[in-house]
C-alpha cells in the first residue's frame, strides 16, 4: 500500500518511550503507525486533534486496559512529526504532557532554522 503521510521521529523522544514498553504494546503501536501512514483518513480512534494547542494531535493506543499516547504535528506537505509518549492514567490528557509536547514542537522548528 502507498504510504499516504511520511513519518519523521524527532529526536530520540518516541524511541525511550518505545523501548521501555512490553512487546504487545510496541506492536500495537506500530500498527498504529502504519495506519496513520497508510490511510486517506485516519479515524478519531487512532488520531485525535488536540483542541487549545498550537497544532499538536494525539496519536491513540489501547491495550487492554492500558492507554498510551503519542504526540505529534504536521509539516510541510504529509510529513507527520512524532513527539514523546506516555501512558494515561485519566480522563484528561495532563496539562504537563502537553506542555512538554508543544516545546518539543517548539525545538523542532528551531532546529530547522
Amino acid at each position: 500500500m502507498a504510504k499516504k503521510r511520511e513519518l519523521y521521529f524527532f529526536k530520540d523522544y518516541f524511541e525511550e518511550f518505545y523501548n521501555s514498553q512490553t512487546e504487545k504494546v510496541q506492536k500495537k503501536i506500530l500498527w498504529t503507525l502504519r495506519v496513520i501512514e497508510e490511510m486517506d483518513r485516519i479515524p478519531e480512534v487512532y488520531m485525535k486533534y488536540l483542541k487549545n494547542t498550537s497544532g499538536l494531535y494525539e496519536i491513540r493506543i489501547q491495550v487492554g486496559n492500558n492507554i498510551y499516547r503519542i504526540f505529534c504535528f504536521f509539516d510541510i506537505g504529509n510529513l507527520v512529526v512524532i513527539g514523546h509518549g506516555f501512558q494515561k492514567k485519566s480522563q484528561k490528557t495532563p496539562r504537563k504532557e502537553i506542555e512538554r509536547a508543544e516545546q518539543i514542537k517548539r525545538e523542532y522548528y528551531e532546529s530547522k532554522g
